[in-house]
């Protein structure tokens, strides 16, 4: 059975795992962004090239801040129910809370993405302005993975607070 401290434990090492997995994807678009733009040069895949450069940039961002505060995270919360019980009620949960609202506006860009790439893609598909449709596809392929990410990450975020909940 795992303790209360093991469970913050497993929790924080996910999230740092979710957020390595995403670091790998946002670095792999890059590259492949990168290699679109300066190598390839076709007007389909300059267009994939934006949004795989901006989306990736911003995914290695914010996995790189995950994964280098998960180890505090383990700390503070670990301290705080063993030592400050009360801060978890007053400091945790609604941080945890506000963690669950971001998810919220995160799936509503991602979907917006999706569909936005979706319809680029299928406007653009017989077209010969094969930059739109790259630029469609390098939308909706990154933002339909971010969407699953997110789903799975905000699952075991309510998780969390409900072993919160329940602890306290």
């Amino acid at each position: 059975m795992l303790t209360n401290t093991d469970f913050v434990s497993s929790y924080f090492e996910e999230e740092k795992i979710s957020a390595s997995i995403m670091i790998i994807l946002g670095s792999i678009y890059v590259v492949s962004g990168l290699f679109f733009l300066f190598i390839i040069k076709y007007s389909f895949f300059k267009g994939m090239a934006i949004p795989l450069l901006l989306i990736g940039c911003m995914q290695c961002g914010a996995g790189s801040v995950i994964v280098m505060r998960a180890s505090k995270d383990i700390s503070r919360v670990e301290y705080q129910l063993v030592h400050e019980t009360q801060k978890i009620k007053y400091e945790e949960l609604p941080r945890m809370e506000k963690v669950l609202d971001n998810f919220t506006l995160y799936k509503y860009f991602e979907l917006v993405f999706i569909v936005i790439g979706l319809l680029l893609f299928l406007l653009f598909f017989n077209s010969v302005q094969t930059f739109w449709k790259g630029i469609g596809l390098g939308l909706l392929l990154p933002a339909l993975i971010l969407f699953v990410l997110d789903l799975v990450a905000e699952k075991r975020a309510k998780q969390y607070v409900n072993f919160l909940l329940e602890a306290f």
